[in-house]
């Protein structure tokens, strides 16, 4: 059985340099695009896309209704069999203007990739997330070991991770000069860090209290004044793996070189949040962990305007529909809190809150 076109090949690679140098999508977006394309050629015993017909798009959304996933046993869910489907009908609405296609393509085949509405719906909605409190991170870095270098750092990423909100592939490519501890801030500068769409930006620590700043601080003068570390070595260094005396591999302590990828990091995090006896919360969940605090403490307009940037995002819009989830409990407690009297407190803080966004929005007029 056929395993490889190679007509079909080379289009494909003509399509991911389209991707990358005119649609300017990242190797993570083209990598999810070529597995789309790969499990659509298996399903058609790779046949030529010149020979694409509607009814393989057809008969491939039936397959994909059956599928399980391969770890889970589970059917594929909505999410993944949507975002399938959109890189499918994306790749044929290009491929009928190519030459050598479009006599044989019609645009509207691709649209034969399209999910019914209902499933749609069901793809996009929006589900809770897990999201530790800042109690549970605190308890966690209180119960962490710092006795080694190793555990040393592993401490002080998840203090940085929540005193900045940082991603995970940020946090893999951060170097010494890109913390101001004198200023209380990180420079997020896209030359040299893994941000989401090359943005650079730069994020003032989160007043988060606790002992993330101070053990954050401690790491690096330990790096700088305990390791002799420049300003150019990686923040958070791989660990050094070298052959140990019973002939295995072991750790050994730090690497001058950081991660090449984001995996370690969140194995540190699940081992973290596991030895202190709690569920997994991944790097990302802190973010939102984040945004709640900001929904709490921030008084006006301005300040969570502020709390947004200092997360990276170019609109308020984007931190509240992408993070700002109120959670059940919280958002019981509030529902139950409107059918009480407010505190004169209350009363003067929502209507400084509301003359503020007037004022602007007459101003923006």
């Amino acid at each position: 059985m056929a395993r490889h076109n190679a007509a079909n090949t080379r289009i494909k690679r003509e399509y991911f340099d389209y991707l990358k140098e005119a649609m300017r999508r990242d190797e993570a977006s083209i990598d999810a695009v070529a597995k789309a394309l790969a499990r659509f050629e298996a399903a058609t015993a790779y046949k030529d896309f010149r020979k694409f017909h509607r009814e393989q798009a057809k008969a491939f959304k039936k397959k994909l209704d059956v599928e399980k996933n391969v770890r889970t046993g589970k059917p594929l869910a909505r999410a993944t069999v949507h975002s399938t489907l959109s890189a499918l009908r994306a790749f044929f609405i290009w491929l009928a203007g190519q030459p050598g296609y479009k006599s044989r393509i019609a645009y509207a085949d691709a649209d034969y990739f399209n999910l019914s509405e209902k499933d749609v719906r069901i793809a996009k909605a929006t589900r809770q997330k897990p999201v530790p409190t800042l109690e549970q991170v605190h308890h966690v870095l209180g119960s962490m070991p710092a006795g080694s270098d190793i555990q040393k750092r592993n401490r002080a990423l998840i203090a940085f991770a929540i005193l900045t909100g940082a991603r995970d592939g940020a946090l893999a490519s951060f170097k010494l000069k890109h913390v101001n501890l004198k200023e209380g801030y990180v420079d997020q500068d896209a030359r040299d860090v893994k941000t989401k769409a090359s943005k650079s930006f730069v994020t003032w620590f989160f007043p988060v209290g606790g002992d993330a700043l101070e053990i954050v601080t401690d790491w690096c003068a330990h790096l700088r004044e305990g390791l002799l570390w420049s300003e150019d070595d990686p923040l958070f260094p791989k660990t050094e793996i070298r052959l140990g005396p019973t002939g295995g591999f072991v750790a050994t302590g730090l690497s001058r070189e950081g991660w090449s990828s984001a995996g370690p990091i969140r194995t540190i995090f699940r081992e973290a949040f596991t030895a202190a006896g709690l569920p997994y919360f991944n790097p990302h969940s802190f973010r939102n962990t984040l945004v709640q605090l900001g929904l709490r403490d921030c008084t006006t307009v301005e300040t969570f305007k502020a709390w947004s940037q200092n997360l990276g995002h170019e609109g308020v819009l984007t931190t509240l529909t992408s993070y700002g989830k109120v959670p059940s409990q919280r958002q019981a407690q509030l529902i139950r809190n409107l059918g009480r009297p407010a505190s004169e407190d209350d009363s003067k803080r929502l209507a400084a809150i509301l003359a503020e966004t007037l004022h602007r929005y007459d101003a923006g007029k």
